[in-house]
């Protein structure tokens, strides 16, 4: 994991519904796993009254694989929020245990909740993920 962000790290078991037609995780259900990492870091990390005015809005993703997953195996995905510019750019390796399984970059937007605009997040919260001169973007 890179200096300067903050990382946090979710753990998560393939099921059958995870499994595709080749007998392997389905790519889509990678995407889920990113989504629900990067939700479980935002709400350990982020003060409660921002959590409930905040939500993020996936605008792209890249995902490299290297390895398939299987039914029954337990992985980790390592988040980490690299920098904030306007977007916040995630990073995020999925590994069972020592093998990489993939690689991925994700651009998230902050938007109010309410309105579903984007946000700024206030300098406060961002240092909260990241450090050093990342944090005052």
């Amino acid at each position: 994991m890179p200096d300067g962000g903050k990382g946090h790290i979710c753990t998560f078991e393939v099921d059958a519904s995870d499994i595709d037609h080749m007998g392997h995780v389905n790519n889509t259900v990678y995407l889920r796993w990113i989504q629900d990492a990067v939700t479980s870091f935002w709400r350990q990390n982020a003060p409660g009254d921002v959590v409930r005015s905040v939500a993020w809005i996936a605008l792209k993703h890249e995902i490299s694989y290297s390895c398939p997953a299987f039914l029954e195996e337990r992985f980790d995905v390592q988040m980490l929020l690299e920098r904030v510019v306007g977007a916040k750019f995630f990073d995020a390796t999925i590994r069972r245990g020592e093998t990489v399984l993939a690689e991925v970059r994700s651009v998230w937007c902050s938007v109010d909740v309410t309105s579903l605009r984007p946000v700024r997040l206030a300098r406060s919260v961002r240092n909260l993920f990241l450090s050093g001169s990342e944090a005052t973007v």
